[in-house]
């Protein structure tokens, strides 16, 4: 992260609460401008399909050769929804149906919010894109659990199993740490 500020220039940018706020944050001495350094939101998907899990091998850095759900950072000027369905066809050349919302899930180390959809397939007419080495469809027992880096998506992936195999699916919020599964009715 840049140490001016955007707005007219001074350096370095100063460290503490802002006038006014509430949290410790870089802000600029001069004007007063203020750098926001909020979470980076990532939305993707789990597919299924004949009692298999889609998963995307990566191509690029970090993690190339890891295996993850096909997910990535949401641009401008789209919706969740609209992203998710864009990283799916990016990563697998999948166009998926989002059906419902599976997991907001707060990574704070990373300064990333997940937001994890289920979806189905509609038309499969495209090669991954060069961000993905491989696409492959993986029963449960099959996932190589030892390629999936991400803890986020690995304990999303063993939540998705163990309510699968329970035969009903939750919306789940929270973190790393701590929290919920919202059960719907």
């Amino acid at each position: 992260m840049p140490n001016f500020c955007s707005h007219c220039g001074h350096s370095p940018l100063a460290r503490g609460t802002p006038p006014g706020d509430t949290h410790e944050r870089d802000y600029c001495g001069a004007c007063g401008a203020v750098v926001y350094d909020n979470p980076k939101v990532i939305a993707g998907a789990i597919i299924e399909q004949e009692g298999r899990i889609l998963l995307c091998q990566r191509g690029i850095p970090p993690r190339v050769g890891s295996w993850t759900l096909p997910a990535g950072f949401m641009e401008r000027c789209e919706s969740v929804e609209e992203a998710a369905r864009r990283e799916v066809w990016e990563e697998t050349g999948i166009d998926a149906e989002v059906t419902t919302p599976y997991s907001i899930f707060s990574v704070p180390p990373t300064n990333e919010l997940y937001i994890i959809y289920r979806a189905r397939v509609v038309t499969w007419e495209d090669a991954p894109g060069p961000e993905t080495r491989a696409v492959n469809w993986f029963k449960p027992q099959d996932i190589p659990w030892d390629l999936i880096f991400y803890p986020a998506i690995r304990q999303i992936l063993e939540r998705y199993i163990a309510e699968r195999d329970g035969g009903t699916y939750g919306i789940y919020t929270g973190s790393m740490e701590k929290g919920v599964v919202h059960f719907m009715q």
